[in-house]
């Protein structure tokens, strides 16, 4: 068996894939531009270099069996070149290219006749108020590049938000999306294989605030015709797309019980963080099974309940954390820390998760959890 696997992305998901990947005989080489990045603190080596820097890449390639990724990038035109001289990639880079542009991807789902909100390209402030009038107020004006985490979302609630939102987002590639007035925010990660082989986990209820993730609850509390609704629109969505690897796919469930899909990311994600404890095979080594040509674990849970609670930067400063010694008392309680030298405002740095045998004590528990933490 090849056992080299490069990562273009020195993140906590590149982190916690090594942490995998070892446990299975891999070696890890990262390519990331921080110095002792959190993935590259537990690969078997990082090179320090631009995602863009083409002489890097190619290293990165010749030291490596199979590549892939962690991270979403501006520019996915840097990956033609190691394409063109035969270097593996998983997820396939044209599924990559499809999935970063938020706009392609929602006519990627409209031509495969997969369920999503009504949308439309927009150039302009007049395009925005044609757009009103069509779907109406309120309305999501989105960019198409490098919109996760909060960024790239923006809601125009009337006509005269309409030029402050535009500015917000910077006057970068933009569309507009009919508003779901959703009761619940749903996600499956989904997996394939080299051969083809899928594998669905469970749906779970995300939480966000400021559009950023902060809880997951699994199992999501939904009955279970619109579980196995989801999770087979999960694998829907994986047969019209290429490549192997773990996805994140994110729903909308609305107050008529219809799931929509909202978007995709072509990689493990924050989403399923709560895998680790609470899963026979947590997606991070599933994705390294996937994009090697290892059969597919089992997803079932473990558990009854799952909480992952993120842990986000409440500052801008050097990263110093406290209390992890008492949030570690509390019962099947987990606590995440990812290795950031530097905090910011709502910056991902770690994460927390409680398992039990009900969501409510679960939840309790990552809750207090995340109390006692300060980061």
């Amino acid at each position: 068996m090849k056992n080299r696997i490069g990562i273009v992305g020195g993140g906590q998901l590149g982190r916690m894939m090594a942490f995998e990947a070892h446990k299975m005989g891999f070696r890890l080489i990262v390519l990331d531009p921080t110095p002792r990045s959190p993935a590259g603190q537990v690969a078997d080596e990082q090179i320090v270099a631009n995602y863009s820097d083409q002489k890097a890449l190619q290293e990165l390639a010749t030291k490596s069996d199979v590549i892939t990724y962690e991270i979403e990038l501006e520019n996915s035109d840097i990956f033609d070149g190691l394409v063109k001289t035969g270097s593996i990639i998983h997820p396939s880079i044209k599924t990559f290219k499809l999935i970063n542009d938020k706009y392609l991807q929602k006519e990627f789902f409209q031509k495969a006749k997969i369920p999503v909100a009504d949308f439309m390209a927009v150039e302009n402030k007049e395009d925005i108020l044609k757009a009103t009038k069509k779907f109406g107020y309120p309305i999501l004006l989105k960019t198409r590049l490098f919109a996760y985490d909060g960024r790239g979302n923006a809601l125009i609630k009337k006509a005269s938000d309409i030029e402050k939102q535009m500015n917000s987002l910077q006057g970068k590639g933009l569309y507009v999306e009919k508003y779901i007035p959703f009761i619940k925010e749903l996600a499956v990660m989904v997996a394939r294989n080299t051969k083809g082989e899928i594998a669905t986990y469970q749906v779970v209820e995300t939480i966000h605030k400021n559009n950023i993730l902060h809880v997951v609850k699994a199992p999501a509390a939904i009955n279970s015709q619109i579980s196995l609704k989801a999770r087979n629109l999960a694998k829907n969505v994986m047969q019209h797309l290429k490549g192997a690897g773990v996805f994140g796919i994110e729903m909308f469930l609305t107050k008529s019980r219809k799931v929509l899909v909202n978007e995709i990311a072509p990689r493990v994600h924050n989403s399923g963080h709560y895998t680790i404890e609470a899963c026979v095979t947590n997606q991070f080594a599933q994705h390294i099974r996937a994009i090697s040509g290892l059969p597919l674990g089992k997803t079932d849970m473990l558990v009854g309940a799952a909480v992952m609670i993120n842990i986000l930067g409440e500052r801008a400063g050097s990263a110093e954390v406290s209390g992890i010694e008492k949030a570690l008392g509390l019962p099947q309680t987990y606590v995440h820390i990812y290795g950031k030298k530097d905090t910011k405002m709502e910056r991902k740095m770690g994460h927390i998760t409680a398992v039990d045998k009900s969501l409510e004590k679960a939840y309790k528990k990552a809750k207090l959890a995340r109390k006692l933490i300060s980061i």
